[in-house]
């Protein structure tokens, strides 16, 4: 049941990414556009399916998971931040600044939550949600932090003030009111929340598409640190995480939190890395081969939790 989930949503991810180096080389698709689209991205799409990410409800019966869930969320990210840092000490420059973001920064939504729902049905998309609402924040925060770099960093207030008007930090803070309050929006303004939103995963995927359109990736082939990163992310990561929880017993709430960890680079990775010019081609190909390679990883650490 697991792998066929994962394979139907990895090939979606392919094909999706297929249509993006169609519209680029036949020029449907240029730079300027590619541009624009990368900004509706960001300033629309993401924003919106980040609210609709805070519509949940749950009942009393998976309460207690939903809270360990928050708390183990947190410990995941403050491991799997240190763990990345010590893995990645050998590598150095902007690789490395790629190399640790796709390691935070898991393609939760397009694949980790399918998986979620094959697994533990709508009560797995909910403490995935959970784990995603903290992806969002950090993304958002410390994920900008590390592409703008020491330069903006020394601009505290500067800095401050971009990372608050941020419209998907300002989506956070209306999806937390929603969720806390338990505010039920009207359905019309959920559905066009939901809609606008469920664009963000085919977008992103097109960008990634029209991206490794003009990379040379066989170049790429010979680059010792793409497998170094890719055994990081995909399998020392997560199974740091898996036997660390051995030591507190195994749960729904742990379990999703090693498999989102699991789960391929986020395309942000390569859509941030575009936005700053930063290492644009080697991040569309991390994105890429983790995908890929997911399909065994995912599935074989599944095999391992469940």
């Amino acid at each position: 049941m697991e792998m066929s989930v994962i394979i139907e949503s990895v090939t979606s991810l392919f094909i999706i990414i297929l249509v993006g180096v169609y519209g680029s080389k036949r020029n449907i698709i240029t730079p300027e556009v590619n541009k624009a689209l990368i900004a509706i991205l960001i300033q629309i799409a993401l924003p919106f399916m980040i609210l609709s990410s805070f519509t949940f409800t749950y009942s009393d019966t998976v309460k207690s998971n939903v809270i360990n869930t928050f708390y183990y969320s947190i410990i995941g990210y403050i491991l799997i931040i240190a763990v990345s840092h010590l893995m990645l000490l050998p590598i150095k420059n902007d690789k490395k600044t790629i190399l640790h973001f796709a390691n935070v920064f898991t393609n939760t939504g397009y694949v980790g939550f399918p998986i979620l729902n094959s697994i533990y049905g709508p009560e797995g998309i909910i403490y995935g949600s959970i784990f995603n609402m903290f992806f969002v924040i950090l993304l958002w925060t410390y994920g900008l932090m590390l592409f703008r770099g020491d330069s903006e960093k020394n601009d505290f207030r500067n800095e401050l003030k971009k990372i608050l008007t941020n419209p998907s930090i300002i989506a956070v803070c209306i999806g937390i009111i929603i969720m806390v309050s338990n505010i039920k929006p009207p359905r019309a303004i959920l559905s066009s929340i939901n809609s606008i939103g469920s664009i963000t995963g085919p977008l992103s995927m097109i960008i990634i598409g029209v991206i490794l359109s003009n990379t040379k990736i066989q170049k790429y082939l010979k680059d010792w640190t793409l497998y170094y990163g890719v055994i990081t992310k995909l399998i020392i990561i997560p199974g740091i995480l898996y036997f660390l929880s051995l030591l507190v017993g195994t749960s729904k709430a742990i379990n999703t939190v090693i498999i989102m960890s699991a789960m391929p680079a986020a395309a942000m990775t390569a859509i941030l890395a575009e936005n700053f010019d930063t290492e644009k081609e080697y991040a569309a190909v991390i994105v890429s081969v983790t995908t890929l390679l997911s399909l065994i990883t995912v599935t074989l650490l599944l095999r391992i939790i469940l």
